[in-house]
């Protein structure tokens, strides 16, 4: 009897003995992407995926679940054990628009995950139907200002990346215009390719094509330094609108309570991918911009979100978006 008791004991203590960053990983982890394979986020997060298996000496799969614009995949990770064994590669959308979105989030991006790091930063492109007599931001925003009752801007859907993009944009310059949500940003491009839409926000990636191949005009990259692949490109900044800046952003996180041990180990290892070549020769090519060493903590993601929710809240406000 006795001999069982302690060995209940010792058990117990073993078990809840935190995992130090020497013993994690001791099996694989699961990546959540709360989108469906093939898009931004996924191409993303796989091409981190691999580099962090490598560092980490244990496979890191990438399980895609798709739904209620990233909030499903969110969800789980928010109510997965916080034992290293999941972490969600979330980003704006993810954990800052659903946030802000949903009159009551399934969970509070503040206290219910603990951030790693960041990983990449995507521009958003200012594009327009390729016959729109603008070349500038200065000739946009007067265009805009004189025909914004006929104009129509697209989006991937209430509350997307390009829907809050031009929502900040049209606050920017004074104007309100009709906002048409596509199922997607593929669809509405091609609708203002067709003419049928004036103007578009859209991250860089899915634009990239677009652009290249002089389909559709790009009118300036609305982050505060210039893209690498798109260097002819001036910011909105640079064009005379000041204090601008619109783009999308992605990191790792943790469910709430994970160890610190296990984060700062993640930490570490999604610093040496990021410092990579290869991963950062990936991820330029797709228009991402990897961020600088200093900046994939802990601390500076967590400082990101909350200084996310603070911009993100008046433009959606505004918007009169609300899920139920």
């Amino acid at each position: 009897m006795l001999k069982a008791i302690l060995g209940a004991t010792i058990g117990i203590l073993a078990f809840s003995t935190p995992v130090s960053a020497d013993q994690w990983p001791t099996r694989p982890i699961t990546m959540v992407v709360g989108y469906s394979a093939g898009g931004t986020t996924d191409v993303l997060g796989r091409i981190v995926a691999q580099r962090l298996g490598e560092i980490l000496g244990q496979k890191v799969v990438v399980e895609n679940i798709g739904g209620a614009g990233g909030l499903t995949g969110s969800v789980r990770v928010a109510r997965a054990p916080a034992d290293g064994s999941q972490v969600l590669f979330g980003g704006l959308g993810t954990v800052v628009i659903n946030q802000l979105l949903y009159k009551k989030p399934p969970y509070d991006t503040v206290t219910d995950f603990e951030p790693v790091a960041l990983v990449a930063e995507v521009p958003v492109v200012l594009l327009v139907r390729k016959d729109l007599p603008v070349n500038t931001i200065s000739d946009f925003s007067v265009y805009a200002r004189t025909n914004y009752a006929k104009m129509s801007y697209g989006s991937a859907g209430n509350g997307s990346a390009p829907h809050l993009g031009c929502l900040l944009l049209n606050m920017a310059i004074g104007v309100e215009v009709t906002h048409v949500p596509f199922r997607g940003s593929g669809p509405a491009l091609q609708e203002m390719m067709a003419g049928r839409i004036d103007y578009y926000c859209d991250a860089l990636p899915s634009a990239l094509p677009y652009i290249q191949a002089h389909t559709l005009k790009a009118i300036a990259v609305m982050t505060r330094a210039r893209a690498r692949v798109l260097p002819d490109l001036p910011t909105a900044q640079e064009q005379g609108l000041h204090n601008f800046e619109a783009y999308t952003w992605f990191g790792l996180f943790f469910p709430r309570a994970t160890p610190e041990a296990i984060v700062r180990r993640l930490q570490q290892a999604a610093r040496e991918a990021s410092s990579t070549a290869s991963v950062r020769e990936k991820l330029e090519k797709l228009g991402a911009t990897v961020v600088p060493p200093e900046h994939v903590t802990p601390e500076h993601l967590g400082m990101l979100v909350r200084d996310e929710l603070k911009k993100w809240a008046e433009p959606i406000k505004a918007s009169g978006l609300v899920v139920e």
